[in-house]
Order: C-alpha cells, then sequence, then structure tokens
C-alpha cells in the first residue's frame, strides 16, 4: 500500500480524486441516472490515462477495458464513427501499443516505458496515413448515416495521430490526445440535447482533456531525466 501511495506524487493524486469526484457527481446532477457504462466507462478512462502520464503499460490495459464499453455506448447512439474508430483502430492499436511498451522498458524498469524521439519521418507517415484513413472512413460514416458525421470524421483522424504518436512513444501523443478530447467535448454535448444522461461523456472528456495536458508535462519531464541518465550511463561506459 505505502509503495502505491508513493507511486502517485500528491499532485497526481489530487487530480486523480477531483477526476473521480467530478465525473461522479455530474453522473448522479444529470437528470437521467441510465447511463451507468458511462460513469464506469469515464473512471476506467481516468486511472489509465494517470498511468499512461507515468509511462505505465497498465494504462493502456486500462484503456482497452475503456475503449470496449466505449464501443457498446457508441452503437447504442448510433455514433458508428467512434465505433470504428475504437473497435478497428484505437483498440488493436492499443495492443500493438502495449507490445510496444513491453518490449521497450527504460533501463529495464516494468513501470515505465523508453520514451522515443520522433523522426520527420514518422511524423509524414502518420499524417498521410491519418488522411487516408479519415477521407476513406468518412465515406463509410456517411453511408452508415452517423450522427454528427463531420464531428465523427474528424475524431477519426485526431485518434488516429495520437493512437500512432503512442505506438511510437513519443510524448507529443498527448496532443493528438487533447485534440480528440475537444473534439468529444462538442460531440457528446451534441448528444446531450436529447439525452442529458449523456452529460457524464462531456465531463469524462473535460476531465480527459486536463489529464492529456498534464500527461504531455509530465513525459516531457520524463524524457529529460531518461536523457540525463542515458548520457550519465554512457559517460561512465567511457
Amino acid at each position: 500500500m505505502k509503495k502505491l501511495l508513493k507511486y502517485f506524487s500528491t499532485f497526481e493524486w489530487v487530480l486523480l480524486i477531483v477526476s473521480v469526484v467530478g465525473i461522479t457527481v455530474t453522473h448522479f446532477l444529470s437528470q437521467e441516472q441510465k447511463s451507468w457504462l458511462a460513469l464506469v466507462a469515464s473512471l476506467f478512462g481516468v486511472v489509465s490515462l494517470l498511468l499512461i502520464a507515468k509511462g505505465n503499460l497498465w494504462g493502456i490495459v486500462l484503456t482497452m477495458v475503456f475503449s470496449l464499453i466505449y464501443c457498446y455506448m457508441s452503437f447504442v447512439e448510433r455514433l458508428y464513427g467512434e465505433l470504428l474508430t475504437y473497435g478497428t483502430m484505437t483498440l488493436p492499436s492499443n495492443i500493438v501499443a502495449l507490445v510496444s511498451w513491453i518490449k521497450n522498458p527504460f533501463k529495464g524498469q516494468k513501470t515505465q516505458v523508453a520514451i522515443s524521439k520522433i523522426s520527420t519521418k514518422k511524423v509524414v507517415f502518420t499524417f498521410a496515413t491519418g488522411i487516408v484513413a479519415t477521407v476513406a472512413l468518412h465515406f463509410g460514416l456517411k453511408a452508415l448515416n452517423t450522427a454528427s458525421l463531420w464531428i465523427s470524421t474528424i475524431s477519426v483522424f485526431t485518434s488516429w495521430i495520437a493512437v500512432l504518436l503512442g505506438i511510437f512513444r513519443s510524448r507529443y501523443y498527448a496532443l493528438g490526445y487533447v485534440a480528440n478530447d475537444i473534439v468529444l467535448i462538442v460531440l457528446w454535448a451534441v448528444q446531450s440535447i436529447g439525452n442529458l444522461g449523456n452529460l457524464c461523456m462531456v465531463a469524462c472528456f473535460v476531465i480527459f482533456l486536463i489529464n492529456d495536458l498534464y500527461a504531455f508535462i509530465n513525459w516531457g519531464r520524463m524524457q529529460r531525466a531518461q536523457q540525463k541518465i542515458t548520457e550519465q550511463d554512457n559517460t561512465l561506459q567511457q
């Protein structure tokens, strides 16, 4: 227990507690408290984001659980863009990311992945494939009469960018998710007009946004710390 308490900093514990309380309170204040899945998914999501912000691969495992629940919710709401994005892209890509993180621990630490500097070639590949995938899925989503079509289309693109950058172990994955969070805040706000039970998902992605911003900052700190340790080790070996 003491080891767990020390694993997160005071700020991270505060962020986690505030996030959990904020999502839970929003759920119970909504006039329709039927969406218990939204509450459960949101709580899984918050914990996973904090673990990923620490570079901990268990965060990816919890993200998979979140993705499965989110796929079901998206199907119910006819948000086929989200269903396809998470079911055929985010979830499988998380499996690839998990393997990548397992194979690349920092100095053998199972609780922290080795952060990588992304090359220009990988950046071009990420955005080029993102555009192709988004254009292709747009017409499929249109054929399925997807709710909030254009918002869902943009979500596909931002999700693709975030997922690939995560696989490449780049700190900029977090900015991809920040962009995706903003898109999904708008998407679920629109869905809440007809179903106030979806306000929980709005609160979820607002809190996700805050957590992803923290992840970007913390990965920057970890990257600098890892680089310093690596340089010291190289100096000692010379």
